[in-house]
């Protein structure tokens, strides 16, 4: 019973990892990198479509995305999706071939940035904590009808404490990462 609990806590504390894994590439940096598109969903005949299945996303250098859309038609459809996103980039079409310079970031906006990687660590960690807190609650249910003993109980709890400290590391190691490569000129 209490492995079960212990596996499905772990389970979900590792997407939470993965959500703010994703959430963090969202964020860009100063350099190029085509997972900066993921989000961005393309009117492609009536249905949202992502990006990467509208047109194939590459790097042209460091500070440039390059985009070939397959169907020709739907140039402009990408170029007003990518402008109407909230990532502040503004598309240049050549012929069939779409180029995204990245403006260098300011001092400034890389603080901001910070602010806004902090802040989804910080909501990622809560997740974590929401998800011991439910499984110690599972534990203490468990004892409370007996079906385990209180010294299980307490192992369990500490074997969640032990997971619930693993995953936050990682979403700390996650976090100096990020920052790092944002204080990058």
């Amino acid at each position: 019973m209490i492995n079960e609990i212990k596996d499905d806590a772990s389970t979900r504390m590792a997407k939470s990892v993965d959500s703010l894994k994703n959430q963090m590439k969202k964020i860009r940096t100063g350099r190029a990198h085509p997972s900066l598109l993921d989000s961005i969903m393309v009117p492609y005949y009536g249905v949202d479509t992502p990006l990467n299945q509208v047109g194939a996303v590459g790097v042209g250098d460091a500070r440039t995305l390059t985009i070939t859309v397959f169907d020709a038609t739907m140039i402009t459809a990408v170029e007003k999706a990518i402008m109407s996103s909230d990532l502040g980039l503004n598309p240049n079409s050549a012929g069939a071939m779409i180029r995204i310079p990245l403006p260098p970031l300011t001092e400034e906006r890389r603080k901001d940035l910070i602010k806004v990687v902090r802040a989804e660590t910080e909501q990622a960690r809560v997740a974590i904590r929401n998800i011991r807190r439910d499984a110690n609650g599972d534990i203490k249910e468990l004892e409370k009808e007996k079906e385990v003993g209180e010294d299980d109980a307490r192992k369990g709890e500490e074997q969640i404490q032990q997971l619930t400290n693993k995953f936050v590391k990682q979403m700390d190691d996650l976090l100096a990462e990020k920052e790092k490569e944002l204080l990058e000129v």
